[in-house]
């Protein structure tokens, strides 16, 4: 397997020889391979759409955004409990 490298980083590793750099190299790989079979075993039954994810992704964004501006405005979104 070849692997291209930006210059930068090529440089990194060919000054670092020392590294067992294909060894990282077949760990990240590895790691992954795992993780779209994991995904591939999850999914695999779903009726979900292409169009329902993106409806999903889209709320969630929106969730979070909403969390984040929330809270940059001071606003926890908590009541006061005053006596």
């Amino acid at each position: 397997m070849t692997l291209s490298l930006p210059e930068e980083v090529y440089q990194i590793v060919k000054a670092h020889n020392e590294v067992r750099w294909s060894e990282i190299a077949r760990r990240a790989i590895e790691d992954y391979a795992r993780k779209i079979e994991l995904m591939n075993a999850i999914t695999q039954g779903s009726e979900l759409t292409e169009d329902d994810i993106m409806s999903l992704d889209r709320k969630v964004k929106a969730g979070i955004q909403k969390h984040y501006k929330s809270r940059a405005s001071g606003n926890t979104g908590r009541k006061a409990d005053i006596t």
